[in-house]
């Protein structure tokens, strides 16, 4: 269980929920520390809560048979996801992997249910998340058929602005280069070339330790 305040400063989605419905997601979500490099979901097994970063970043990502990476998503605070394998009951398609010390909120599959059920503001949440991810993933893999560096590291960036994925986001992305470039599957100076690229079309601005992003449109366009 968790605060109410701790709640709505993690959860975005929670602070439209009827006040019966707000009071279940409260107790149905607790909280997890990893460490850098953690993994905290492991693929093909099962893991039936929904999940939220409440801190930290977070890579969505598959490993073949030789041990070759493909990374889906990155998600950092604020993010939620996974609510396909919730709502299906299955085991989990993709391994989690923190990128940096990451806390986490759970929140189990019973209250993710029941809010399913009965709350109608959870429920035009999650027609929006999913649909969000739907259009996500249809950009993702139209970006892995060009492999072009420029607009994987654009995607990348653009996946973690999503105003309805992230609603608290603003224009400030506190992320490395090192951690770009592991999020579009690139090499650090490649993904370094590649933000230098955006930077100097005027689309963001490196900083330390982050990226302000000053032209959200055309970064989603590439």
């Amino acid at each position: 269980m968790v605060d109410p305040d701790r709640m709505r400063e993690i959860a975005a989605w929670s602070r439209g929920l009827e006040a019966d419905a707000f009071r279940r997601a409260c107790a149905g979500v607790s909280e997890r520390h990893y460490a850098k490099g953690a993994t905290i979901i492991e693929e093909q097994l099962p893991f039936d809560a929904w999940v939220g970063v409440a801190s930290g970043l977070v890579k969505l990502r598959s490993l073949s048979v030789d041990g070759k990476e493909v990374t889906f998503a990155g998600i950092h605070a604020g993010g939620w996801f996974g609510e396909g394998s919730v709502l299906k009951g299955e085991k989990r398609q993709y391994e989690v992997v923190a990128l940096r010390p990451t806390t986490v909120a759970l929140l189990d599959r019973e209250t993710f249910m029941w809010l399913f059920d009965h709350s109608a503001a959870f429920s035009r949440f999650l027609v929006r998340q999913l649909n969000e991810r739907v259009g996500f993933f249809i950009g993702l893999v139209e970006n892995d058929r060009m492999q072009d560096p420029l607009s994987r590291v654009a995607g990348a960036l653009a996946s973690m602005m999503n105003p309805v994925l992230y609603p608290d986001v603003g224009q400030h992305l506190k992320i490395t280069q090192e951690e770009v470039g592991q999020l579009a599957g690139l090499s650090r100076p490649v993904a370094n070339r590649s933000l230098k690229q955006l930077e100097e079309r005027g689309i963001l601005r490196c900083e330390y330790g982050g990226v302000t992003v000053s032209d959200l449109e055309a970064l989603t366009a590439l």
